[in-house]
């Protein structure tokens, strides 16, 4: 099975300050991945990196196969199959509709069909019927359901989350870590930054542990799925073991 994504000799600076340095990195699509680590442990960039939104200082990276090029007219195609979701998205000041509706028309995918994918998006996420509310009226679980429901709207190959969990409530998270798993099971690949390593076991995510820019090799079968009750339908999958510099 070829990776969805393959990174080589990565290594991303900012200023004097190594932020990530990784050998090697090889993941397939149809997997959910979960980056653990402290905060500054390499994770949001690392997700910038799999987004596209920004490129590394030295390294390959292959999405889909092939090599990226950093040129636009290189990038338009790949970006669009992949979509970050930030910890705090952030929401127009306009319905629930138009704000769907506007990230399909920054990624130039407004159709005939466009409402349809924006209604079909919300009924996704559990928002039916709240196409017209205020975005910005929301709580905070529905606007991450929103943010959500934008990205779906895309269709993309590869769905990133930064901390998808960390600002809302215990049911919206529960709803989060479920729909996560429907997700895969349709065959989407996800890749999602947490804190919180009882949530990656309840997913069954396979776990990529950062720590100061580079990736743990110590990484064990996920045994302990035995302690924790899964997401219902999760894989309780052994973790990658990665090649640390």
């Amino acid at each position: 099975m070829t990776p969805i994504y393959s990174l080589r000799n990565i290594e991303k600076n900012y200023g004097k300050k190594t932020a990530l340095k990784i050998k090697r990195i090889d993941l397939l699509p149809g997997r959910i991945y979960s980056l653990t680590g402290a905060n500054g442990a390499g994770k949001s960039t690392l997700l910038q990196l799999l987004a596209l939104l920004d490129r590394p200082n030295a390294g390959e990276i292959r999405f889909d196969g092939d090599v990226v090029g950093w040129r636009w007219r290189d990038l338009r195609r790949s970006r669009r199959k992949v979509t970050l979701v930030h910890q705090s998205p952030y929401l127009f000041d306009t319905t629930v509709y138009q704000n769907l509706i506007l990230g399909l028309r920054l990624r130039e995918r407004v159709m005939k069909n466009g409402r349809q994918r924006a209604l079909n998006a919300l009924e996704t996420v559990g928002l039916n019927g709240f196409e017209e509310r205020r975005a910005r009226e929301l709580s905070g679980g529905e606007m991450q359901r929103v943010a959500l429901a934008r990205a779906l709207s895309l269709d993309p190959r590869v769905l990133l989350l930064d901390e998808p969990t960390a600002n809302i409530d215990h049911a919206s998270s529960e709803y989060f870590e479920k729909l996560i798993i429907e997700l895969q099971q349709q065959g989407m690949t996800i890749i999602l930054s947490s804190h919180d390593s009882d949530q990656s076991r309840r997913l069954g995510s396979e776990i990529l542990n950062l720590s100061e820019g580079r990736l743990l090799n110590d990484a064990k079968p996920n045994d302990t799925c035995k302690k924790f009750k899964p997401v219902e339908g999760s894989l309780c999958l052994s973790p990658l073991k990665m090649q640390e510099v």
